[in-house]
Parts: structure tokens; sequence; C-alpha cells
């Protein structure tokens, strides 16, 4: 056996055990949501229901309004996702493509606040919030998306389009276009691959968020699904086999979205930052 066949060997044998480490939680979660209570407090561990126990999802939906809760979030994350594109599109295209003043100095200060930490500014974020009296609104969890989107989106895009060649932006300026039809015509078809693994890391980071849905989202009715799921977590009467079932409900979409944008999230990000 030669050393290109074993190194192939390992590689797929590790890439096995990523796989199955990947896999396996998602898997004994959605065994778990098809046993009874009983059935979960065995040992060993069942690996395989005997019994398909379906009617698991239809307690929990009984006991938690999902669909509505699903409903709440898609009304944030669909402008969000808008706004985030947009906006972060722009401001990288700016930083890639038009040369001002102090260009890399702006660019520094808005990669430096990645490293601020989110919790230090949630307290004077709320009480901004909270003297334009929009508190127990969606707004604060959607407004902040069509300015900027994200210093990390921003640096993702940016990147991206250092890697498109400018003689596309300069034969263009010769036919007399301008900066935003350069990039509504010719750099957003290009950055594509990128923008779509900005917006499933954007959908993902909605879905999943829970701190500042919970601090600005007082009514239950305005819930969604990471803090419905919380409520079903609290009640005392809700055993464990359900708590996983309303995982999986949880779970289910966000999948669905990664594996719909997969090829694409995985294009931006092999060829973000690869210039030449």
């Amino acid at each position: 056996m030669n050393y290109r066949v074993r190194g192939q060997i390992t590689t797929y044998f590790f890439l096995g055990i990523l796989t199955f480490l990947f896999l396996f939680p998602l898997y004994w979660i959605f065994r778990s949501s098809l046993l009874d209570l009983g059935e979960i407090m065995e040992y060993p561990p069942i690996l395989l229901p005997t019994v398909f126990r379906w009617e698991n999802y239809n307690e929990v939906l009984n006991r938690v309004d999902f669909l509505m809760y699903i409903g709440n979030t898609f009304i944030i994350i669909v402008p969000v996702l808008i706004g985030v594109g947009l906006t972060s599109s722009l401001a990288a295209f700016g930083f890639a493509r038009i040369d001002f003043p102090l260009r890399n100095f702006w660019f520094s200060l808005v990669i430096m606040t990645i490293l601020m930490p989110s919790i230090v500014t949630l307290v004077p974020t709320y009480i901004g919030w909270s003297k334009l009296g929009l508190t127990t609104t969606f707004l604060p969890l959607i407004l902040p998306a069509f300015f900027g989107g994200g210093a990390f989106n921003i640096f993702l895009l940016r990147q991206f389009l250092l890697t498109v060649p400018r003689d596309l932006d300069e034969s263009a300026v010769m036919d007399g276009a301008g900066f935003f039809t350069i990039y509504s015509r010719i750099i957003l078809p290009l950055v594509k691959p990128a923008l779509v693994a900005v917006l499933l890391f954007t959908f993902v980071g909605v879905w999943n968020d829970f701190l500042n849905q919970l601090v600005y989202l007082n009514d239950q009715n305005m819930y969604t699904v990471a803090l419905g799921l919380s409520t079903l977590r609290s009640s005392l009467t809700s055993p464990m086999h359900l708590i996983m079932a309303g995982t999986m409900i949880m779970v289910i979409p966000a999948t669905i979205i990664f594996l719909v944008g997969q090829r694409y999230f995985t294009e931006g990000i092999a060829t973000t930052g690869i210039k030449g």
C-alpha cells in the first residue's frame, strides 16, 4: 500500500469519526424524543426505540404554541437577513473598492468591534431603546441589522471582494457605470457564495439567540422559538422526552436551511481570503 492510498484511508477514517461525533448528539436527541419517560431512564440506554412515539410531538405542540413562536422568529429573521445582506455588502464594497481618506484606519476600527463582548453594550443599548419606547417590540432586534450588518460579516465579504479582479470595475467605469451600478450588476452576482455564507451565519445566530430576545420580548405572544423552548424546559410538568421533542422542532428548520445553502456556504468560506 503506497503512501497516497494510506493517506486517503486515514483522511476518510478521521472524517468518519468527525461525522459520527457531529451526528450522534443529533441522533440521540431524536431517539429520546420518540421514547417515553420510563424508557429514557433505562440503563443501559436504548439505542433504537422499539415503538416510535410520534405523539410526543403532538403533545409538545399542545403544551407550547411552537407554530406561533416559529412565526414570530421569522418576523425577526426575514428583515434581519435583508438588512444584513444589504448593508454589510455595501460596507464591504466601500472598504474593498472605493478609495477614501483613512480607509484602512476606519476598517481597523470596524474589526476592533469584534473584540468587544456584546454583553458590554447590552445595558446601554437597552437604555437607548427604552428611551425610544421600543423595548416591547421586535424593532430592537431588527433595526441594528440595517446599520452595517455586523463587523464579522463586513470582514468576510470584504475579503471575498479582494479576490475579484478590479479590471471588471475599471471596464464598467469606462462604459459610464457608477459605483451603485458596479455594486448591483457586477459585485453582487460575484459575491453570492460569500453572501450566502453570511446569511446562513446570521440565520443561525438569530434562530438560536436567547439573551437579546429575552431582554426585549416581555410578552409571551411575541416569544420566539428559543424563548418558547425555554418555557417548556422551565415547566415542572414537562418530562425529558417532551423537552427532546421540542428541541428537535427547534433544530429541524435550521438544519434544513443549512443543507439548502451548504454548497454556497462551503464555496464562500473556502474562497474567502484567497487573493490572486
